[in-house]
């Protein structure tokens, strides 16, 4: 296991697209998040009586323990960023042949596929990590109730977490696939941003289906509804959603096993 870590860095610490990503993945994640803070912040602060009636409707979802499910929902927004990471590092093995070199020096094919899923681990814990960190900074400046259950919702780290990594593991099923850079990239983003999307919400306004819940995205955004304060808008549909979040955590384990049992398999039978 320490071989195949070692040799992982080795394959990344002297790659600048990785680390330019990487730089664009840290500032996003509190970038977004600090921007509807301010917007919440923008409209609430105005002392006419719509900041007034907008603030007593809302609360203050960047306070903790709401801070946990409102920052989860906006970084989830945008975990295309690091999955262009990911596309990166499978397709990089095929361009520049390291998967077979490798090979070449003893490595199984277990092996590298060891070494794609701990990739696909680490980046996952580490946008987990920004998370935890941006959330708790936003929460606890936004917290001045000092008997708030500050750590009742912090099971979100954990869903986040689930869901980073079952959509990292989608955009590295992409890339495995397809094996150029530039088409996986465009597959995943027309995907992720366009197709589903609209396939989704077209099944589920159009033809009154929910169809779409199990489409390979939805699967693992139904794990981080969004925040609560859109209750005040639809509490029933607020509520429907939640519901689900148990469900889902058993259909996003079942996609995660089931993406990676199909590239182990397949590594194992296609041509190097």
């Amino acid at each position: 296991m320490l071989n195949i870590l070692k040799t992982e860095w080795l394959k990344i610490k002297k790659y600048p697209a990785f680390w330019w990503v990487m730089a664009i993945t840290a500032l996003t994640y509190p970038g977004i998040n600090f921007m509807f803070y301010r917007i919440f912040l923008q409209i609430t602060s105005n002392e006419n009586k719509s900041g007034t009636i907008v603030k007593a409707l809302l609360g203050n979802p960047f306070a903790l323990p709401q801070a946990w499910r409102t920052v989860a929902y906006f970084s989830s927004l945008f975990v295309f960023i690091p999955a262009i990471v990911i596309i990166m590092l499978i397709t990089n093995e095929y361009t520049y042949k390291t998967n077979r070199q490798n090979i070449i020096d003893g490595w199984s094919r277990q092996n590298f596929m060891m070494g794609k899923l701990i990739d696909v681990l680490l980046l996952s814990a580490i946008i987990t990590l920004l998370y935890t960190l941006v959330a708790l900074i936003i929460g606890i400046t936004n917290t001045t109730d000092a008997a708030a259950a500050k750590w009742n919702l912090a099971y979100y780290i954990g869903l986040f977490a689930l869901q980073s990594f079952a959509q990292l593991s989608l955009a590295f099923l992409v890339g495995f696939l397809v094996r150029k850079s530039f088409i996986a990239l465009a597959i995943f983003a027309f995907y992720f941003i366009v197709l589903e999307p609209i396939a989704v919400n077209l099944l589920k306004y159009k033809f009154k289906s929910n169809i779409g819940e199990y489409f390979p995205l939805e699967i693992s955004h139904k794990l981080l509804p969004r925040p609560a304060f859109f209750s005040k808008l639809d509490e029933k549909a607020y509520q429907a959603s939640l519901d689900v979040v148990k469900l889902h955590i058993g259909y996003t384990l079942l996609l995660v096993f089931l993406v990676w049992l199909f590239c182990f398999w397949l590594n194992k039978r296609r041509d190097l």
